[in-house]
């Protein structure tokens, strides 16, 4: 009895140790960072732009050799430049928009962050003029609407939310080189998916037109 007693607390010993080696290897685990990429260009700031679209607005520059820090990436209009032909675009925050990832360098021809689109500040630009853009803001679901040409019509964005309600819409009918601030009523985790287009004002059927690719995002 006592010779298996004594086994039976060495095997237990030795578990207990396993385990504790093991969750001290998870913890000592370092936490996923965000994805860093260098900005190379032949010498010129790289410009940075509302959406992924190189008929977006630009809203800031980045040094040639600038670090970045990429929240996430989508697909948009096709560049080519230090890395050759790309339709992938960075979102960076701290830039207040997306860049062309033809001219980031990353360390890999593939994706190196989250899909965008994900409650991560979206941003989706009108074709043409590019004269209706938004952004819509997860945190607090809403959208900023932006009209930036003169052409006799307001930009809005045209949003559907879960159980088929919609369209709904988020007007700035204020003139070129204004935004306006749109409270989404959607619950936290809820989705909305939304079209930036031009019309002529009208509170229920607007005739919608150079309507942007729809995109899902969610409020967080």
């Amino acid at each position: 009895m006592t010779g298996s007693r004594t086994r039976r607390a060495a095997l237990k010993a030795i578990a207990v140790l396993a385990s504790t080696s093991a969750f001290l290897l998870v913890s000592s685990l370092p936490a996923a960072a965000a994805a860093m990429g260098t900005v190379q260009t032949a010498g010129d700031p790289l410009t940075v732009r509302r959406a992924p679209s190189t008929s977006a607005t630009a809203v800031s520059t980045a040094a040639n050799g600038k670090s970045v820090s990429i929240d996430c990436q989508t697909v948009g209009t096709s560049v080519t430049g230090t890395f050759g032909t790309s339709t992938l675009w960075d979102y960076v925050p701290a830039l207040g928009g997306y860049v062309s990832d033809a001219y980031v360098q990353t360390g890999s021809d593939q994706r190196v962050a989250e899909d965008c689109g994900i409650g991560t500040n979206s941003a989706q630009c009108s074709t043409g003029e590019c004269a209706g853009e938004a952004q819509f803001r997860s945190a607090g679901a809403h959208f900023l609407v932006y009209d930036n040409v003169a052409d006799g019509k307001s930009a809005v964005v045209a949003y559907w939310l879960k159980g088929g309600i919609g369209p709904l819409y988020a007007w700035d009918s204020n003139g070129a080189g204004t935004n306006t601030d749109v409270t989404v009523s959607v619950a936290k985790g809820g989705w909305v998916y939304y079209k930036v287009c031009v019309a002529n004002f009208s509170a229920t059927s607007p005739a919608l037109e150079a309507c942007s690719a729809g995109l899902t995002d969610y409020a967080s």
